[in-house]
């Protein structure tokens, strides 16, 4: 109160440098620190992105269940009818807006972390790829900030190159969450997508796959590198179906920004989570990050660390139309390695010891 009053009274002195010092008074106000407006900025646009991820599917198909049951009940109808004429469009690669991508509020999510996506060779827009993404984390964060907005510049790192990211289907079915995805690119991870997609106009088409899904995220905590990989083959004998080069991808920091109750092997909490990942497709987990006003409270901000992610170097792959397990075998040994490699490589760059390895379960 009393700098606004020391302003006000400059203001009145009449003088230039009197109007000058006043402004500056003004704006040094602590409710104004620009600072502070912008941290508390980035917190909402994450805060915005976690509350979408986790309800805003299940609260739109509330709303629409009970807008059948009032009076605009023929709104309703119209949004259901078009949902089933659009069903399929998901799996056909949505429909990406630039103009979502593109939006501040992601340059903002990105700075919060913040985020990093660092490119270490060349991508031949010729071929087409299957990106592996490690690890899930507990929302995949680098993954979604990465490849499904332009706030780290993926179309100019890799020019030519248009990133699918792939995720559960049932996320499709949600009315509202479907579009919000397909803007930024997002289809569904199922075989009928990517056969779609890989082949499309030739060439230039990456599909990003987490590949250790529900099960890597059970065990997602701070200070932990770890990937479920060594009986995840699906995804390989895609690329040799479609002769798509291979990218490792490791995010260092993804499992840093949230904390979760990890359950042991054989409890009842580890044992609802396996039924809801084999029957629903995802795992329940139980976490926390920061509040909303403060990093001392609990909430479901994300804590602000830094995620770094590494794009690898491609394997080549050829084009087999029925490969055999032997096949399959040799490529996913090959990505394992080049995995492992690209980690050891960089992660002393970004905070880790030389002596920490990663854990291929």
């Amino acid at each position: 109160m009393k700098t606004l009053i020391a302003a006000y009274s400059g203001v009145l002195r009449g003088t230039g440098s009197s109007i000058l010092s006043a402004l500056q008074d003004l704006f040094s106000v602590t409710w104004l620190n620009r600072s502070k407006v912008e941290k508390q900025l980035q917190v909402i646009s994450v805060l915005q992105w976690v509350l979408s991820f986790l309800v805003l599917g299940v609260a739109c198909s509330a709303i629409l269940m009970y807008t059948f049951c009032t009076d605009c009940w023929l709104i309703a109808v119209l949004y259901f009818t078009w949902l089933v004429f659009d069903w399929n469009t998901p799996k056909k690669g949505g429909r990406r807006s630039q103009w979502v991508r593109n939006w501040a509020v992601w340059r903002y999510f990105r700075d919060y972390l913040p985020i990093q996506l660092v490119k270490t060779h060349n991508l031949l827009t010729s071929r087409n790829y299957i990106f592996g993404y490690h690890p899930h984390g507990i929302m995949g964060l680098g993954a979604f900030c990465n490849f499904s907005t332009e706030a780290t510049e993926v179309s100019k790192k890799f020019p030519g190159i248009r990133p699918y990211l792939a995720t559960l289907a049932g996320n499709f079915r949600m009315p509202v969450l479907r579009e919000y995805l397909m803007s930024g690119g997002i289809c569904p991870v199922n075989r009928d997508t990517i056969d779609y997609l890989l082949p499309k106009n030739g060439g230039g088409n990456a599909i990003i796959i987490v590949v250790g899904g529900a099960a890597e995220s059970l065990s997602s905590m701070p200070g932990k590198n770890a990937v479920t990989l060594r009986n995840r083959k699906g995804f390989v004998k895609l690329a040799l179906r479609h002769g798509a080069d291979l990218v490792p991808i490791y995010s260092f920091g993804e499992n840093e920004v949230y904390k979760q109750v990890i359950f042991e092997e054989g409890s009842w909490g580890r044992w609802v989570q396996k039924k809801f990942q084999k029957y629903i497709g995802f795992a329940p987990c139980i976490f926390h990050g920061r509040g909303l006003f403060s990093s001392d409270t609990w909430g479901l901000v994300p804590y602000s660390k830094p995620i770094t992610t590494v794009v690898g170097e491609p394997i080549t792959i050829p084009k087999l139309e029925h490969p055999t397990q032997q096949d399959i075998d040799l490529y996913h040994a090959m990505y394992m390695e080049a995995l492992v490699k690209l980690f050891d490589q960089h992660k002393t760059k970004f905070g880790l010891p030389e002596t920490e390895v990663l854990e291929v379960n």
